[in-house]
């Protein structure tokens, strides 16, 4: 989750980046379907204060009979719509350049305002709570989008606090959002990773192009002096962000504890709604099925490139770096028509739109997150953010995230805000189905051994690494961190740094050198631990996604019509029951290890098509 127009040193920029002033607009999202103007914007954040305070003033100390249970929901779906634009509407400018200020002030006015609209509002969900089974179940029999605000009532007043405290966590909530938000503008607004130089020649170095360009550097040497200058760039802050890492985990522990839960992990998980038994699976057998498969393939990879070691910084290297097709933004509309074809024209029609109506922010420049990300305005169209690059790996950015507009605006067309978003745990399954089509189209393209083995590699490197390496080795890496928290230890940056690589070499052994560089400050890089327990669930999603794609793959002659129906779910079914409809049954190990198979498989097709070569 890089820039056009700029010079290209083997496909990686070698002049600074554009502030954002200087991006030109029509390579920029467009706004105005959330709201028009600023002054509509005002307008909408003084109608919600009026909203609120009448729905206040009409339902509080009311909501025991069912015709009034239904219409205050009708009105606070209607509440949560308005505040839903405006969080949107503040949040994706600031992180296209969190080093404007006044952006960030906008943000801030924004989450102070929706932190004090939550605790007005929260007696929706104290009332509710105390209501018996049998009237809550009138409720939920309205709708399914009434059923699953239900259902999530009924689970969440296990963890109820008294209703004076739940109101003043609601407004303290700015506050306790604070670690993601300081490591947001440490990394992209303080940090300073200055210049590098190789042979004589000296490039420019940010977060954003170590992690979307350098790390994929076709030239070894400036791939690996472009780490070294990123790692030690990083490590003079290791202690200021594991003390911000402390209080996001310190403040999950308190709640937790409060909640009544013996572990953060079970209350992390409690809200995704799978038990721990399946976290736990999904960790530890990618940890011991999968690394053998990688560890494979980065040894191959080392010897294709004839390569003295594999560094960290290696992993993602091509495996055929001289055959990278260069993908502009211009082909982008037509191979990603092509590569959605088996889920039918209804559903290109659908995503089509991002490139003719701007969803997309594509420019990478100064102060911009680096990532992508997708999120969709209730009632409008989504929107992208990513950095985009004439490659190949761009066009899997992009087509992941329109993986998510795809879902998005389904749900929403079938259900109300208030069943309209899916668990976590299976929320990354259409993003990454798309990825699995691209590769699909790409080969069924061009029956070149070359280019398969670089299709091939591109759905390994890309697709698979990401998703159930780089994130699953975080998700490894935290249930260690909640372990300590859970036994009431602490830890400093040191003690970060040893639970981090202690994670990369028993998922890596001697297959990569994890001396070189400074590997171990790898958790300083991602903003996933101040989103609980989301990375795993990448892994867990691509398990969905891959076990519908090898339906697909076998002609299974309802594979895409029950996609497009998983699609259309949001929140209306638990995530083993919506994988259930997309006909993959998570209760079982057997589609985790099916897709690890797959992969098994890939690689060693990888291998056999290297020695044709």
């Amino acid at each position: 989750m890089l820039y056009w127009g700029q010079a290209y040193q083997k496909g990686v920029l070698t002049m600074s980046l554009p502030t954002r002033a200087a991006v030109p607009t029509a390579d920029t999202w467009d706004l105005s379907a959330i709201f028009k103007d600023e002054f509509e914007f005002e307008q909408t954040i003084k109608a919600t204060k009026e909203l609120i305070q009448d729905f206040q003033r009409i339902y509080q100390g009311r909501l025991t009979q069912v015709p009034v249970i239904l219409d205050a929901l009708d009105d606070y779906a209607h509440i949560l719509e308005n505040e839903n634009h405006l969080s949107c509407y503040a949040s994706f400018p600031v992180s296209t350049d969190v080093t404007d200020s006044q952006l960030t002030a906008t943000i801030h006015r924004v989450d102070n305002l929706l932190a004090t609209w939550e605790s007005q509002l929260h007696f929706v969900q104290a009332e509710l709570s105390a209501l018996d089974d049998a009237v809550l179940d009138q409720v939920a029999a309205k709708s399914v989008d009434h059923a699953a605000f239900i259902r999530h009532i009924k689970q969440s007043r296990k963890q109820a606090l008294a209703p004076a405290v739940e109101e003043a966590l609601a407004k303290l909530e700015p506050v306790l959002d604070a670690p993601e938000a300081i490591r947001s503008q440490s990394v992209f607004a303080d940090m300073d990773f200055g210049e590098f130089e190789v042979d004589g020649k000296t490039y420019p170095l940010s977060f954003t192009l170590y992690e979307e360009e350098y790390q994929k550097h076709p030239d070894v040497t400036i791939r690996r002096a472009a780490y070294l200058k990123f790692c030690q760039t990083l490590a003079k802050y290791q202690n200021t962000m594991a003390a911000g890492y402390l209080a996001q985990v310190t403040k999950e522990k308190t709640l937790a504890t409060m909640r009544g839960y013996d572990s953060v992990i079970d209350y992390l998980l409690a809200e995704q709604e799978v038990p721990r038994a399946m976290f736990e699976r999904q960790v530890n057998t990618i940890m011991h099925d999968l690394a053998p498969v990688m560890r494979r393939y980065v040894t191959h990879l080392k010897q294709t490139l004839h390569l003295d070691r594999i560094t960290y910084t290696d992993l993602q290297a091509d495996l055929d770096p001289t055959f990278s097709p260069k993908v502009t933004r211009a082909d982008a509309p037509h191979m990603i028509h092509e590569a959605l074809k088996p889920l039918g024209p209804d559903y290109q029609a659908r995503i089509a739109p991002a490139f003719t109506d701007r969803w997309v922010d594509f420019p990478g420049n100064v102060g911009k997150e680096s990532g992508a990300f997708a999120e969709c305005p209730y009632g409008t169209h989504p929107y992208v953010l990513m950095s985009w690059a004439d490659t190949l790996p761009s066009l899997y950015t992009l087509i992941h995230e329109l993986g998510h507009c795809g879902q998005m605006t389904l749900a929403d067309e079938h259900h109300s805000i208030l069943g309209h978003e899916p668990s976590w745990y299976i929320v990354e399954a259409p993003s990454t189905f798309h990825e699995l089509l691209l590769t699909k189209s790409l080969l069924e393209k061009d029956s070149d051994a070359r280019f398969e083995r670089f299709a091939l590699s591109r759905l390994l490197n890309d697709t698979y690494f990401h998703n159930c390496v780089t994130h699953l080795l975080e998700a490894a890496f935290q249930s260690k961190v909640y372990a300590l928290i859970d036994d009431g230890e602490s830890f400093d940056a040191a003690k970060l740094n040893e639970l981090k690589l202690g994670v990369l070499k028993e998922f890596w052994g001697d297959s990569v050198d994890l001396d070189f560089g400074q590997p171990e400050l790898t958790w300083m890089r991602q903003s996933h631990y101040y989103m609980g327990l989301y990375s795993y669930t990448y892994s867990a999603s691509l398990v969905v996604s891959t076990g519908a794609f090898l339906r697909l793959q076998a002609g299974d002659p309802n594979a895409a019509s029950d996609w497009l129906k998983f699609l259309t779910l949001g929140d209306s079914l638990t995530p083993i029951q919506e994988a259930q409809v997309a006909g993959v049954d998570i209760t079982t190990a057997k589609p985790l290890h099916e897709m690890i198979n797959f992969l098994d498989q890939s690689e060693q097709r990888i291998e056999a098509l290297s020695q044709q070569i």
